[in-house]
């Protein structure tokens, strides 16, 4: 028996060195990086460019993969249960890592135990956007006529749990008004409706899907979620500011890996997505689809993704949101 305990500890020290060389000299073939959203979205852009920020920096290619579904649980979940080589990596977000977990019965995964924080890629704001035939023209007139029709007003999202749907609930519950959530599939349906006036509000988590429709001045912007205003919209309003201090809701979007991955290709991950998110090339394909850039820690993200659990799991108990 002695014999055979040192014969396998033998091995083991032997394959140590080979593990410890195929980290120092990772990567050797190209990274799976896995966008849990279909091509041509938001998410994706973010995903195709930082798969071209890293692979630059590291000197192999990045390949993004699709794997769409189950508002991006079913790609997230294929990440999490890949490797932990570092050959597959993901672009997950709000909807899987802070959401999901509370909005189902079950997910397929556990977001403290299953991935591997890497770090921030992006976020951006929610938009209420209005039909100009709507009766009123800013927050403040939104609120009063929400508060004399309870229930008549609806608006549009692109589904029940999503952050710009769970953006509109905060707010209900905040300035006490009742609204009614028409969910659509996607941005690309609601878009058409607005214009037409078949729905005349959307909390919008996207402003590339209709930024060119209000600078056209065919829809109007009357405030955004996040802390500070957009770039591309100046002249419009925070919720905060609209006299609903401390509302924040940002839509964001992350690096992970599987559980395991190791430290130094976490950290070599990390620092190639620090250096390409400086890159000219990052930064425009950003300021595009109206989104900004983010760096953090692996610690960091690790510390946001918790607490931003804490935070909608909280809302979502409190309102009984459930997943239809």
């Amino acid at each position: 028996m002695k014999r055979r305990q040192f014969a396998v500890a033998s091995v083991l020290a032997s394959l140590a060195p080979a593990v410890v060389w195929a980290q120092d000299t990772w990567p050797t073939k190209p990274v799976r990086l896995i966008v849990p959203f279909p091509p041509g979205g938001p998410t994706d852009v973010m995903g195709r460019t930082a798969a071209k920020a890293m692979g630059d920096k590291l000197g192999q290619q990045f390949v993004v993969e699709n794997k769409a579904g189950a508002g991006g649980n079913i790609g997230t979940d294929a990440m999490a249960k890949s490797a932990p080589d570092g050959y597959t990596v993901g672009l997950s977000a709000i909807s899987s890592l802070a959401i999901g977990p509370h909005l189902y019965a079950k997910v397929p995964y556990s977001v403290e135990k299953d991935f591997t924080p890497i770090s921030l890629v992006g976020t951006s704001p929610c938009v209420i956007v209005i039909n100009p035939s709507a009766p009123f023209a800013d927050l403040k007139g939104l609120v009063a006529y929400a508060k004399a029709n309870p229930g008549k007003l609806s608006y549009a999202t692109s589904g029940i749990g999503t952050s710009n749907h769970l953006a509109a609930e905060l707010l209900q519950s905040t300035a006490g008004i009742k609204l009614t959530n028409v969910p659509y599939k996607g941005s690309s349906q609601i878009v058409p409706d607005l214009l037409s006036g078949v729905v005349l509000m959307s909390m919008e988590s996207s402003l590339a899907t209709t930024l060119q429709h209000i600078r056209a001045g065919k829809l109007k912007a009357l405030a955004v979620t996040s802390t500070k205003r957009n770039r591309a919209l100046p002249d419009v309003p925070t919720i905060a500011e609209s006299g609903y201090p401390g509302f924040e809701v940002e839509t964001w979007f992350g690096l992970v890996g599987p559980a395991g991955l190791p430290r130094s290709i976490v950290d070599k991950l990390h620092a190639a997505w620090s250096d390409g998110a400086t890159t000219q090339q990052a930064i425009n394909a950003f300021d595009a689809i109206s989104a900004d850039i983010r760096v953090t820690t692996p610690q960091q993200f690790k510390d946001f993704i918790r607490a931003e659990n804490s935070r909608w799991g909280d809302l979502i108990r409190k309102l009984d949101i459930r997943a239809e």
